[in-house]
């Protein structure tokens, strides 16, 4: 396995699952153990969590009985010689290969060395944030309404820290869930105390050393102590650029996550041919990354019997007392329609159509209907079927309308 990360701790406890009892390493560019990522924007960035306790289980020594090669980041793969070179020298060699190295966080130009501005990805960036959280600073500027943004505002806000979110599109999360569900997003954070500042873009941060605030393309500048960078990933593939393998925002492999005779990959850096619906996909997932390295293990194992990796993605995000989650694609959905409770109460469910069928479902503060959902997802299910008896659409709402292209 290269990469311990969540979808490379599954991928080896389904190869001993399935009764794989040989050498089994994994790599790892950082020097902790597998851990778990979700709780690094709340519970441990809010010192609810001592870092220890996201450690996922299996890590142990023995456990597994696994190899660790911690500390030094794969840089290179030799297809034809089943050969991983490590950046401290070293290689490893293989019968069969796992690919989950995950993903980078993007970042803002120029503002290596900056101190005070961070990204939130890994064990150290969240306990470098902490730090300076920690300090009491008189603001915090989030940058990206995203999912990891707007948890990382929730938090700050949790801890009583002044919070501006800076966001390019009109409402959070527009282009995702739509216009009218991002905007209860952002009426949460409001609620909240968050100042939002929507629609508007970041030049540059102003500070040699250490940041002293942002510029932003309406021309005005937020003083601050704190920057977060929350504007997306990048597919960690840099080391296998010279490999021979297909590489496109992610690794490319086919419908049950081969890339080729005896590898396979997994999680965030998995770009695969989902036969359900008919495209290429690569999802950044919690759950995913456990079934999708548990599939890879088990394609491994198969040979030429490997099935198809069909999942019906979901995920969630905690957000003060709000729970979201959301099961399916709602990329591409041509309507939106709130079919239990109501936006304005924050707890709801809603639909999202593309053609005939229901792609995908989202839930605020329901996670019951959602799981009830999420199985008829599974199974397939038609616009008109799900929509019956339900109150009519409100007008507008579908994902990325009137969101800038």
């Amino acid at each position: 396995m290269v990469g311990a990360s969540l979808a490379g701790l599954n991928a080896a406890r389904a190869l001993r699952g399935g009764g794989f009892d040989g050498t089994l390493t994994i790599v790892g560019a950082e020097e902790h153990r597998p851990y778990d990522r979700p709780p690094l924007s709340k519970q441990v960035l809010a010192g609810t969590w001592d870092p220890e306790r996201t450690t996922l289980a299996g890590t142990g020594d023995g456990e597994l009985d696994v190899e660790w090669r911690l500390g030094s980041p794969a840089d290179g793969l030799d297809v034809a010689g089943r050969t991983v070179s490590l950046a401290d020298g070293s290689s490893v060699t293989y019968d069969g290969l796992v690919i989950a190295t995950g993903a980078a966080p993007r970042t803002l130009p120029g503002v290596e060395g900056v101190a005070g501005v961070h990204v939130l990805r890994s064990l150290d960036d969240c306990l470098a944030l902490k730090a300076d959280l920690d300090a009491a600073p008189a603001r915090v500027v989030v940058v990206g309404a995203g999912f990891i943004g707007a948890e990382v505002a929730a938090t700050c806000r949790a801890r009583g820290l002044a919070v501006t979110v800076v966001e390019p599109l009109p409402v959070p999360l527009g282009r995702v869930l739509g216009t009218e569900v991002g905007g209860t997003m952002a009426a949460v954070h409001r609620d909240h105390g968050v100042d939002l500042r929507l629609g508007v873009g970041v030049l540059g941060v102003v500070g040699a050393e250490r940041v002293e605030g942002v510029r932003l393309t309406d021309a005005t500048t937020l003083a601050c102590e704190v920057v977060v960078v929350g504007i997306g990933v990048v597919p960690s593939t840099g080391w296998l650029e010279e490999s021979g393998l297909s590489l496109a925002d992610g690794v490319r492999a086919d419908a049950s996550c081969r890339v080729a005779p005896g590898i396979v990959a997994a999680g965030d850096v998995a770009r695969w041919h989902h036969q359900g619906y008919g495209e290429s996909l690569r999802v950044e997932h919690w759950d995913h990354a456990i079934a999708q390295g548990a599939h890879a293990a088990a394609t491994l194992l198969a040979g030429d019997g490997a099935e198809p990796f069909t999942p019906v993605p979901w995920f969630w995000s905690d957000q003060y007392d709000r729970k979201i989650m959301v099961a399916g694609r709602t990329q591409g959905a041509e309507e939106v329609r709130v079919v239990e409770g109501s936006l304005e109460e924050r707890r709801f469910v809603a639909l999202y159509r593309r053609g005939g069928e229901v792609a995908a479902v989202l839930g605020m503060n329901r996670p019951a209907p959602l799981a009830r959902w999420r199985l008829r997802l599974a199974e397939g299910v038609t616009w008109a079927d799900a929509v019956a008896g339900c109150p009519p659409p409100a007008p507008g709402g579908a994902p990325g309308r009137g969101a800038p292209a």
